[in-house]
């Protein structure tokens, strides 16, 4: 098959391989390796020409991206918080995790004791490619979220650095003297070529010595170059190298980091679609037909046994709470990191005179499998019963505490919707506070707030404060967290009359409620006496009967969203199609008068069978 075809059907299967996971709620990674497998073992249609050898250093180049991308996601304020925890995750883990699961792959997975040393150092890697993707869906609070991905990100180099230096003693003379070497070799490349490159390139870029256009390119180009100068120094030094630099460059507060960040976030995704496809389609099937029930019993133990043993023994005396420890205990997927090391060392392995080696590939396989499917499908479950994450994320972060904002935070609150209002003045939040509506003080868009606000079980977003602007500013940059669908703003003024005079859609959040629905208008009805209030739709009575008996809808009174039969809460735009059937609470914001009482309640609904649609 032609290269370009090639190239092709294994983007085209990567990328809709990580859609399709997305829409039947699998971890990415196990849909990856099924197609890879089915490419390449199942139908011969993924098979490279390219030896052993040079397959591995192109893997490794993807692998130096990604592990570079995770590396920027660590935050030092991080470390200051949960330092402790994170330190014995980091440095008196992995020698324990290298010890049992090496002990684990004699003793029970049968293999000799050269390349269960190998093995179990691998498996010391947790994967950010896969730990990332399932803090997201599990909803996890910070402090637990940071514990993981702190472990997941350092312990990939770590891993393989163990990995390369028990491959070296093993098949070279020099011993542990040549081992210790290559580990001072391996911290001095990094710490050359990782921290004082990576803050000479953010040197450089701070004082525009880059032009905008290139600084993501060449960023990408000298991570690459970095690597493979770490490598010259000492083999597989280069991704202990990227991740420092990734941690020194994410450190240093660029301005243009967020869009540097988003850039190498799009490539790791690409990457990574590529690389599990391609590394799984390698296996050949007199490989897989090795694994037996030693090894299947041996996945287990390092499940079981292993994992929590060295979470057990490097937490001793550590302040973290007992919940942390559980779940650190249990949590521990294997990614990318683990498969390209795998694929790189089995067959340098077999070559040397290690014959059990050819079984290093597929049991990686094997335990990666394992391990994402089992944690990917439980973290949620687990991390709720120990109470570290959201039930759901279901509910409104307001930013702004005026009293319409705190009159619409405590009319959700009767609802059961969950509502932050976050303000960086103390006074403003005086109401709120009054109502019993949770309220976090201090400015949306600083690092405390990154670092410190727990909203993983918020869902919608509304900046409803007096700066049109600002509003729009808060949305774009909390667009990625929340999703641009929900994220919304108050109506920006229209006094200008000319619509390419205001802010265009991609530079703010949808205008909530009415393009008539402006702070000052808000302001005013407040004033007035109107208040937010809510009506529970039958199947007698719709839309059309609520219609009728407030008003015209944007001068009468005003459609605030409302909460589904299943507790769900939308928030109403009209920039957005919003239906509503019977069982819904509509939620509205008119005079007092119009307010209609719980007995009512059941004259004002859509009916049954076709439900409404909000009229634009």
């Amino acid at each position: 098959m032609h290269a370009a075809n090639l190239l092709l059907i294994v983007l085209a299967t990567g990328l809709a391989s990580q859609w399709l996971a997305w829409r039947i709620g699998l971890p990415a990674i196990v849909v990856l390796i099924a197609a890879g497998l089915v490419l390449g073992p199942g139908t011969g249609l993924v098979t490279l020409s390219l030896p052993q050898e040079e397959l591995g250093e192109l893997i490794g180049l993807g692998v130096a991206i990604i592990l570079f991308e995770g590396g920027m996601d660590l935050k030092l304020a991080e470390f200051r918080r949960v330092g402790h925890g994170i330190g014995r995750l980091t440095i008196v883990g992995p020698p324990l995790a290298w010890l049992f699961g090496s002990l684990a792959a004699h003793y029970i997975g049968g293999l000799s004791w050269a390349v269960a040393s190998v093995l179990g150092a691998i498996l010391v890697v947790t994967g950010p490619t896969v730990i990332l993707p399932l803090l997201r869906q599990a909803r996890l609070n910070k402090e637990s979220a940071s514990l993981l991905k702190w472990e997941g990100i350092v312990n990939d180099p770590v891993g393989v650095l163990l990995a390369v230096l028990t491959f070296q003693y093993l098949t070279t003379s020099g011993g542990w003297e040549s081992t210790l070497k290559g580990v001072g070799l391996a911290m001095a490349a990094a710490a050359f070529f990782g921290g004082l490159g990576g803050w000479c390139v953010g040197w450089l870029y701070r004082r525009g010595g880059v032009p905008e256009h290139l600084k993501a390119p060449i960023l990408m180009v000298l991570v690459l170059v970095a690597y493979w100068a770490s490598n010259l120094v000492q083999h597989e030094a280069g991704l202990l190298t990227v991740t420092l630099m990734g941690l020194v460059i994410g450190n240093m507060k660029l301005i243009e980091l967020e869009a540097l960040q988003r850039f190498k976030s799009h490539l790791t995704v690409v990457l990574l679609s590529v690389l599990f496809i391609v590394i799984p389609s390698q296996l050949q099937a007199n490989q897989l037909s090795l694994l037996d029930g030693r090894i299947a019993l041996f996945v287990l133990v390092v499940m079981l046994v292993v994992r929590p043993l060295t979470i057990a023994l490097a937490t001793i005396g550590a302040p973290m709470k007992h919940a942390d420890k559980l779940l650190l205990g249990w949590i521990a997927p294997r990614g990318i990191v683990a498969a390209a090391t795998a694929g790189i060392f089995g067959p340098a392995l077999v070559a040397s005179g290690y014959p059990d080696a050819a079984l290093l590939l597929p049991v990686t396989f094997a335990v990666i499998i394992a391990t994402v499917l089992a944690h990917g499908l439980t973290i949620g479950r687990v991390a709720r019963r120990l109470g570290l994450a959201a039930a759901s994320d279901n509910g409104l972060l307001i930013v702004g505490a005026t009293p319409w904002s705190c009159a619409l935070g405590a009319a959700l609150k009767k609802q059961g919707v969950d509502v932050l209002i976050v303000d960086g003045a103390y006074h403003r939040l005086r109401q709120a506070r009054m109502n019993g509506t949770p309220v976090y003080y201090g400015e949306i868009l600083s690092d405390h707030a990154e670092h410190t606000l727990e909203a993983q079980h918020l869902s919608h977003l509304l900046c409803a404060t007096e700066n049109e602007f600002y509003n729009a500013l808060v949305c774009k940059a909390q667009g990625r967290r929340f999703g641009h669908h929900r994220t919304f703003q108050l109506a920006t003024d229209q006094t200008s009359g000319v619509e390419l005079k205001r802010l265009t859609m991609q530079q703010r959040g949808h205008f909530a409620f009415d393009a008539a629905a402006t702070f000052g208008m808000l302001r005013d009805r407040m004033e007035a006496g109107w208040t937010a209030q809510s009506t529970k739709l039958t199947k007698n009575h719709g839309w059309s009967e609520l219609a009728a008996r407030l008003g015209e809808q944007g001068k009468d009174w005003l459609l605030l969203g409302g909460v589904a039969p299943s507790g769900a809460f939308r928030l109403y735009s009209k920039e957005q199609h919003f239906k509503l059937d019977a069982g819904w609470t509509v939620l509205f914001f008119a005079p007092l008068a119009a307010s209609v009482s719980k007995h009512d309640a059941e004259a004002v609904a859509p009916t049954a069978k076709t439900g409404a649609v909000a009229p634009d």
